[in-house]
């Protein structure tokens, strides 16, 4: 039993999660305040549920059963509620009965069973149990409890089960698994996606703010809900109206969310800040699901005063089990499958389409809705522009997105990642399976929106770029950019590689489209130039001539106006909408004939019509682009998107490696971190790093101290001639140009001369930590990092060594554990790899090994999370062999894994 003192009320066991069926609840400690909830909360327990939680007829609970289930001391005993609008719904407790083993039991109100509340409970009271120094829970259920049967055994723990005296005993440890971890994701998805499901499919929508006059932002979205073809029940709502009920639009109009008769389960809010939470609240006990918050005015604005106002509307909207588009949002819309609701200030209703938009901007919201809007063929499946996005983000449209039959594609544009560890994974996922492009505002800046509340990180804008990357997102730099690849991925299969056949009636044209895509890194063939008198036939031939090509993999068509007759000169006999219509035709028809389907795009100048005659019609849509360079970003979009996406296939594997001693490692990390506090990092010494290092089969080139010429002299016999005498304290480091290191030092002379040229250059012997260290032979220098940092996980570092590569970023990073795969791309993906693999002339370095020390080290701290940091450089690949000439290994005590631990909402 626990011996320690009962420590305060734990705060940081609240946490807001999302039930199954999409709405919210508050997870906190039950205290003695709350004996009043308690038992209003047993009073609604129907008795069939009493009698599964006691095992007998239990119809009220006794003044001892309160004091003893609302007083814990949060150690040995823990009780924890799921609260919605103040109410419990339901309860979960432990009870310690060993030191590492507690008893548990659920109890849920009827009206709430199949809402996933035990579920979520159950993956919170773990988290609080292993806190506490618990690692096994046992439980006792009936028979015929069989929906607390299967919370137990859905939750993916390792179990063990029994039947004894008329009663199931489970007994499983907490300790996550694969399974568990697996389980509790899927959970999130579903009932993430559902929270989204329920504010793109209401069945009806209340705008509350809605103008007695034409104009005004209320009105706007009252305008856009009618106009758009929703074909639900709405509602406007204005506290100033002088009765209670009457029309604007044509609706019926209330003074207030309460007075309407019906369920609004979507409200769209358009009122001033000091009016909302009274709106929430009205909002809240009419049972409304969703909120969307156009307000502004709260953490956009300077100051702590408008933070802490965000905070309390996310609070309060939760407390009702709703979820909150905003503040400051631009809106949503939907337009997938029999739903038509656009609840936003668009100037334009989008087409319908499938693409799903996500932005954190309403400005560039517009941008992207007009720029949609003029694009033919480029229509809208979902669009959210979610402003602050203080409650639903991105995260949660990524699951929705991930099922959504509607949607084939989506676009997003971040100015900030609040969980980068979270967006990765779902990113990826959905990129599995859908394309997903990415534009990310603020790249430069170092800094967030005003109103988005992002968790300081040590990791760099251009490291989360570049493991998005990864994760097989499409990185886009501009809006039109972003809508160019959209809509190529949108309405064109996937290429098979990079060659591209360009085809057309302008030698010109061609040529440009030639010079962008090998701008690209595509491999264009030399333009097919069909003459400036090829009309639509010509160009139907020649699409199915090159698509019929076995060396090709995508087409890109050029066309400007071709001309009739040739005597008359080309503008004279300019083609009009007919002429356009049946180039689109042929186009089509070509494209058609097609046998595997590859993609096609359409550079266009003067061809007015062209575009649309290309999105319409039954066949597919062929994208057409007024420049070339569009076309070929696009289009090498869709080419490294498609290679990721067969990559993700064969993702290649984390080796096992016989010489590796994860036992002897973990003994030495334990032994270095037995005094050091929590949060203290501990940098091993030389001796202590390369030891470590060792269990791993990291070879690092041995060191001896050179405190003075004699010391140095002994141990330069020692490793052998010719040697190197370097400084290694902690201010030199990276300090190349102050010219701490002396190599090829031949003999005793030689190396009597470099100490006494540091020394006097430098300061003192013992200041600057001599060694000296035997020479190793020659190669290229790099540099192998692998860091932590809780916010993206672990990252595992490589480049070149030397200012210049330091000076132009040119790194490359991979999430850890590297595959076999992944190490050999993660070499090769930085700009001066050639210097590798023999580049002018030089001869190649063994770069397997220098993948294989790349896994070891991945291997090292993906073993052993306390290892916090790891540096080694330089390392110098040889025609044979990799071997590090210096090391520094940090060691702390592991940082939190937020992914492992239970569902939450991110809190504000």
């Amino acid at each position: 039993m626990g011996t320690e003192p009962a420590p305060d009320y734990p705060a940081h066991w609240e946490a807001d999660v999302v039930l199954r069926d999409g709405g919210t609840a508050q997870i906190r400690p039950i205290g003695p305040e709350d004996a009043d909830r308690l038992v209003a909360f047993y009073e609604r327990v129907s008795d069939e549920s009493k009698y599964f939680r006691f095992f007998a007829p239990y119809p009220r609970l006794s003044d001892k059963d309160v004091h003893r289930f609302t007083h814990h001391d949060y150690v040995d005993r823990v009780g924890l509620a799921a609260v919605v609008g103040e109410q419990f719904i339901a309860t979960v407790r432990y009870d310690r009965i060993a030191p590492t083993e507690a008893e548990v039991a659920f109890l849920v109100q009827d009206e709430h069973q199949g809402r996933g509340v035990a579920s979520a409970l159950m993956e919170h009271i773990a988290a609080c149990a292993r806190e506490r120094g618990i690692r096994r829970f046992a439980a006792e259920v009936l028979p015929g409890n069989t929906k607390m049967i299967k919370v137990f055994t859905d939750a993916g723990y390792t179990q063990k089960r029994t039947f004894e005296d008329g009663v199931v005993r489970l007994e499983f440890d907490l300790e996550p698994t694969e399974k568990s971890v697996a389980v509790m994701r899927a959970r999130e998805q579903r009932a993430e996606a559902r929270s989204v499901q329920r504010l793109l499919s209401p069945g009806s929508v209340a705008v509350v703010g809605t103008g007695r006059r034409p104009g005004g932002v209320g009105r706007t979205v009252l305008r856009n809900l009618l106009d758009g073809g929703f074909g639900g029940a709405v509602y406007a709502v204005n506290r100033a109206l002088e009765d209670g009920r009457q029309e604007l639009e044509g609706v019926p109009a209330h003074r207030s969310v309460r007075d309407i008769a019906g369920p609004v389960d979507l409200a769209v809010v358009a009122v001033p800040p000091a009016e909302v939470p009274s709106v929430v609240a009205d909002c809240g006990e009419h049972g409304v699901q969703g909120l969307v918050v156009l307000t502004a005015g709260y953490a956009d604005e300077p100051g702590d005063e408008g933070r802490t106002r965000q905070r309390e509307l996310v609070r309060q909207v939760r407390s009702y089990g709703m979820r909150l588009i905003g503040p400051n949002a631009f809106g949503l819309v939907q337009q997938a499958g029999d739903v038509r609701l656009n609840a936003s200030l668009a100037p334009t209703t989008p087409l319908p389409g499938r693409t799903g938009v996500f932005t954190q901007s309403g400005a560039i919201g517009i941008a992207l809705l007009t720029a949609m809007h003029r694009r033919a063929g480029a229509g809208v499946s979902t669009f959210v522009s979610a402003g602050n996005r203080a409650d639903v983000s991105g995260n949660d449209f990524l699951q929705f997105w991930h099922d959504d039959p509607g949607t084939d594609v989506v676009l997003m544009y971040l100015e900030s990642i609040g969980n980068p560890r979270k967006f990765t994974r779902l990113a990826k996922r959905t990129a599995a399976q859908k394309p997903v492009v990415v534009v990310k505002g603020a790249r430069h800046t170092g800094s967030s929106p005003a109103g988005h509340a992002v968790p300081a990180t040590g990791v760099s804008p251009e490291t989360v770029s570049e493991l998005l990357g990864q994760a097989g997102v499409i990185r886009a730099d501009t809006v039109t950019e972003l809508v160019d690849t959209g809509l190529l991925l949108a309405t064109q299969p996937l290429p098979a590689g990079p060659r591209v056949a360009i085809v057309g009636n302008s030698e010109s044209l061609g040529l440009l489209t030639y010079d962008a895509c090998l701008a690209q890194g595509l491999r264009p063939q030399l333009p097919r130039d069909l003459g400036g008198g090829a009309g639509p036939a010509d160009f139907r031939q020649a699409l199915a001539s090159v698509l019929a090509d076995d060396a090709c993999d995508a087409v890109v068509v050029t066309a400007i106006p071709w001309v009739a007759d040739p005597d008359l000169p080309a503008l004279a006999a300019a083609p009009g909408p007919q002429d356009a219509e049946s180039l689109a035709e042929a186009l089509r028809a070509g494209l058609a004939e097609a046998v595997p389907a590859k993609p096609v795009a359409v550079v266009s100048l003067a061809l007015e019509g062209l575009a649309e005659s290309l999105a319409s019609g039954a066949a597919r849509t062929i994208p057409a682009y007024d420049a070339a360079e569009g076309a070929a970003r696009a289009l090498a979009s869709a080419v490294r998107y498609a290679m990721w996406r067969r990559d993700e296939a064969a993702p290649g594997r984390v080796p096992e490696l016989d010489d590796v001693d994860e036992t002897g490692a973990a003994a030495d990390i334990e032994r270095a971190l037995a005094d050091r506090a929590e949060g203290e990092v501990l940098e091993l010494d030389t001796d202590a790093a390369t030891a470590l290092l060792a269990r791993y089969g990291i070879p690092v080139l041995p060191v001896l101290p050179a405190p003075d010429p004699d010391t140095a002299a002994a141990a330069a016999t020692r490793l052998g001639y010719p040697v190197a005498l370097k400084t290694t304290a902690a201010h030199l480091r990276h300090r190349p140009d102050l010219g701490g290191v002396r190599l090829d030092l031949a003999d005793e002379g030689a190396l009597r001369r470099a100490h006494d040229e540091l020394t006097q250059a430098l300061g003192k012997s013992e200041e600057l930590h001599l060694v000296v260290q035997a020479m190793a032979p020659r190669g290229v220098d790099t540099v192998v990092r692998a860091t932590v940092e809780p916010s993206v996980g672990a990252v595992l570092s490589f480049g070149l060594s030397g200012a210049p590569s330091e000076l132009l970023g040119d790194v490359g990073h991979r999430l850890v554990p590297v595959t076999d795969r992944e190490a050999a791309a993660l070499v090769r993906s930085i700009r001066a790899a050639p210097l590798l693999f023999g580049w002018r002339g030089a001869d190649a370095v063994d770069t397997p090994s220098l993948e294989e020390l790349l896994l070891r080290v991945s291997l090292l701290v993906d073993d052993h999370p306390e290892v916090v940091g790891v540096e080694l450089t330089p390392v110098v690949v040889a025609t044979q062999g990799a071997m590090a000439l210096s090391a520094t290994v940090r060691l702390a005590q592991p940082p939190p894994r937020t992914d492992l631990g239970p569902r939450t909402l991110p809190s504000y």
